[in-house]
């Protein structure tokens, strides 16, 4: 049977992507996270054994380390879920300490981790996959700021890993959802009407956009398709580099048109001028 670390396992996610691994019969997961209830509820589940982790913090990541070698001296793989959102201006309200408070959680803490757990993955030939967001390859909207440039730098730091790990032989693999109905997808709606309710500048072009923002928020992506991905990426031979699934079909147009062109285009369509 194969070992998987599994970060941001007591969110929607994350949990689902847990209960698919445990259902095969064919890994046993750690499953980390904060959540004490979920960590209880993922405890049922055969061959999961839960792992309270705060992956902002080293003392938290040794400790669960020490766990994880108590009962194994390898890791097959690393898959990486545990992530924050945010929706605020960048020149409004706690933009800075947003974009801190997200890089600490979306980039920092999978830095942590896998420099922890390294020696594990490597005694075991494992591999780590990232998932990171369509928001990490796609033109950045406006107003997403904070969890953009957290997922912009996800793929970079992905990126650099793998042309390092390559040279053991060792995978790095991203999966790259769109937009899936989770608590994070609560969290951006909660942040949207906050900064509706407070912004100076944009009360205006954010109330045009409110509409918008339900409509790509309630896309009703099956979770089963990202889970059989996940799947893929820590099964298949010869992984992929990077898998996308539930890709905004409209954010997707965006991506033919020049830079000035996609401006002008939010302009248009928040009539804004």
């Amino acid at each position: 049977m194969k070992t998987v670390l599994f970060t941001g396992a007591t969110g929607g996610l994350g949990m689902l992507c847990v209960r698919a691994l445990s259902a095969t019969g064919r890994w046993k997961v750690y499953a980390s996270g904060t959540n004490e209830a979920a960590l209880n509820d993922l405890a049922a589940l055969p061959n999961v054994t839960p792992l309270h982790m705060d992956i902002t913090q080293q003392a938290s990541v040794n400790a669960a380390l020490d766990t994880v070698r108590s009962q194994t001296d390898r890791l097959d793989a690393i898959a990486h879920f545990a992530g924050l959102s945010a929706f605020t201006p960048l020149v409004e309200g706690d933009s800075v300490e947003q974009i801190e408070r997200l890089l600490s959680v979306n980039v920092t803490g999978a830095a942590r981790v896998n420099r922890a757990f390294f020696e594990l993955i490597h005694k075991a030939g494992g591999r780590i996959v990232h998932c990171t967001s369509e928001s990490g390859w796609m033109t950045p909207q406006p107003f997403a700021g904070p969890y953009v440039l957290s997922k912009y730098a996800m793929e970079a730091y992905n990126d650099s890993l793998r042309r390092e790990l390559m040279f053991l032989n060792i995978p790095v693999i991203k999966i790259q959802p769109g937009s899936y109905e989770t608590k994070l997808t609560g969290q951006v709606s909660a942040g949207f009407d906050r900064t509706l309710a407070s912004t100076r500048y944009f009360h205006d072009v954010l109330t045009k956009m409110k509409p918008m923002m339900a409509m790509e928020l309630n896309q009703k992506n099956d979770p089963a398709r990202l889970t059989r991905k996940v799947l893929r990426a820590l099964e298949a031979k010869r992984p992929r580099i990077r898998y996308r699934v539930g890709t905004g079909k409209m954010l997707a147009l965006l991506e033919f048109l020049p830079q000035k062109a996609i401006d002008r285009l939010y302009k248009v369509m928040l009539k804004f001028f």
